[in-house]
């Protein structure tokens, strides 16, 4: 699942988090709590997702294709598991998204073995009931589901523009937007989710939510007195031709009282400026 070592551990945690809850079911406590572990035996293994939640721990581990030897491989983890956490009761999951059918086993039976981890193929989700969501870390989720033979480059569009019309900030939004690029390294579509980015856009200054965002921290910078640094972005805005960065900056400080000297005077403009764009406004 992409390289761990160039993720950070808040994002991993929400991925966690995520599939958890829309994939899984599972109901996350407060205290979950991410697990950083590497288990060493004779070779060097990192679980994919491992954390604790309440009681439990839970193990993860997504798969891209057939391996003969999973069952064994998930055992072995859970034996590591459990040395480090035996008073815990631990839930494993593995799952699959690969192109070919998946002919994994999920389960050992033999001597006095009777060991079982739950198998979920993705591709038995349509990535319909994801995209119908509201919630944005469920729609990222769709990136790993089954198309159901649609056109890829569609899917992935829907998506950003789904997440764009939910994202509640900049912050927010391109969080989503690295799992979704994450996720895509697992179903080889990194290309249609960079030509989706360049098709549509992708500008967080052109979400409606940027612009209410964009207001209110102008607002509250002023209330806060760091009016030094709003002053620098806008400036560094107006160089490139951020028309419309400066005109709601002008309708912030107008909302807060300041007559058109005043803006003027905060943002380096000529009064004469100022005017017009109010009366524009």
């Amino acid at each position: 699942m992409g390289d761990k070592d160039i993720i950070s551990k808040e994002l991993l945690k929400e991925m966690a988090k995520d599939i958890s809850r829309h994939i899984l079911h599972i109901e996350i406590e407060d205290d979950m709590e991410l697990i950083d572990k590497e288990f060493t035996r004779v070779e060097k293994r990192d679980a994919d997702l491992l954390f604790k939640n309440g009681k439990e721990i839970v193990h993860i581990e997504i798969q891209n294709n057939n391996h003969p030897q999973m069952h064994l491989r998930m055992h072995r983890y859970y034996s590591d598991i459990l040395f480090e956490f035996e008073k815990y009761h631990i839930k494993q999951y593995m799952l699959y998204m690969g192109k070919a059918s998946c002919t994994m086993s999920s389960s050992i039976k033999r001597d006095e073995i009777n060991y079982k981890y739950v198998m979920i193929d993705i591709r038995d989700i349509p990535c319909e009931s994801f995209l119908q969501s509201d919630d944005p870390s469920a729609v990222v989720l769709a990136i790993l589901c089954d198309f159901e033979g649609k056109d890829k480059q569609e899917i992935v569009n829907t998506i950003l523009k789904k997440l764009i019309e939910l994202a509640k900030d900049e912050t927010s939004f391109r969080s989503y937007l690295k799992k979704v690029e994450l996720y895509s390294t697992n179903r080889d579509l990194e290309d249609y989710v960079e030509k989706g980015e360049k098709m549509l856009s992708v500008d967080i200054e052109k979400l409606p939510s940027f612009n209410i965002g964009l207001e209110r921290g102008i607002q509250k910078g002023i209330q806060t007195g760091i009016q030094t640094g709003i002053q620098k972005g806008i400036q560094k805005g107006i160089q490139k031709g951020k028309e419309e960065t400066l005109k709601i900056s002008v309708k912030a400080f107008q909302s807060i009282g300041y007559d058109a000297k005043a803006i003027a005077t905060l943002l380096h403009l000529k009064e004469e400026e100022v005017e017009e764009i109010l009366k524009a406004l």
